[in-house]
């Protein structure tokens, strides 16, 4: 194998602006959202070990099989390389700071910096299109990470394009007690707009005068999801309140985050939510370049960054 033992890190994202526009003959939604990347990340290692692949995890809940995205990415790279058999000889050990089922994109991120690892260990050179098909087949969100930035997802989300860096801004990150799965959120959408007949409460995702261009930060699923689980609408009243220029919950959630545009405004309100019982996390927004360049790896050694 090529340069192992190798350490890669996969990077979170926030979703600006998600629009849910209709149901779709597949089954899945066509979206309109704006993806984020954000400095919080996972960290994966991978090292030479004789015998099957092995995927490790100390984060309590982390599925150590064909569950995990990581798993999925290497057995589909492996398969795509031309193996009809599973990956072997490869030890890989996960270390999770993105939170689970909390819609910052952990798994996804994961995934991708998986792909770009073993492509390096395994020689394998994939074209762009081929690598953006394998990407999409794990997941409807994965594509975006092949790039990172401010990039606009259409389609499932897996359609991506470019867009301009949003300026830096601190985020602070709020995990309610709750996790809602994405499939749940989704559902909990559609039996609104069943009842509402055919009308979608995307107001519910406003959150004050922050804008930029024709970004704002609004989620059409938030509204149907703090309806069930009133603690994420208490996180971002809260994260208002500490300050914060706008406020929403990400992806399908449970996390909340708040854009702050300077850093000591961001960890007073980090400190004002100490006490109130919910995990809070501190980080910032990071553009494409610096995503980019994370993402390089180097001739020998470990990988600083994705």
């Amino acid at each position: 194998m090529k340069h192992i033992p190798l350490t890669i890190q996969a990077h979170a994202k926030i979703n600006l602006d998600l629009r849910i526009l209709e149901n779709r003959t597949d089954g899945f939604h066509e979206l309109r959202t704006v993806f984020q990347s954000l400095d919080l990340h996972d960290t994966i290692t991978f090292v030479e070990r004789e015998g099957p692949f092995e995927l490790s995890c100390r984060e309590p809940g982390v599925p150590l099989d064909s569950g995990n995205l990581v798993w999925r990415a290497a057995v589909a790279l492996w398969k795509a390389r031309g193996h009809e058999d599973e990956p072997r000889d490869l030890s890989v050990k996960l270390v999770k700071r993105i939170p689970v089922r909390a819609g910052l994109g952990g798994g996804s991120a994961d995934a991708v910096a998986t792909l770009t690892a073993l492509s390096h260990i395994w020689s394998i050179s994939l074209s762009q299109s081929k690598l953006y098909e394998v990407a999409a087949g794990l997941g409807a969100d994965v594509p975006f990470f092949l790039w990172g930035g401010t990039a606009l997802g259409l389609g499932r989300g897996d359609t991506i394009y470019k867009l301009v860096d949003l300026e830096e801004y601190w985020v602070v990150i709020i995990l309610p007690r709750k996790g809602v799965s994405t499939s749940q959120a989704y559902v909990w959408h559609d039996e609104e707009r069943q009842i509402l007949s055919g009308s979608n409460p995307v107001l519910q995702g406003v959150s004050g005068p922050w804008s930029t261009g024709s970004v704002r930060l609004i989620n059409d699923l938030e509204g149907p999801v703090v309806r069930h689980v009133q603690e994420i609408g208490d996180a971002k009243a809260a994260l208002l309140a500490a300050g914060a220029v706008g406020s929403v919950m990400s992806g399908s959630g449970s996390a909340v985050f708040g854009l702050f545009e300077v850093h000591h405004a961001a960890k007073g309100a980090l400190l004002s939510l100490t006490g109130l019982g919910w995990r809070s996390i501190l980080t910032r927004t990071i553009p494409r370049e610096e995503y980019e360049r994370c993402s390089r790896l180097p001739a020998q050694g470990s990988v600083k960054g994705y």
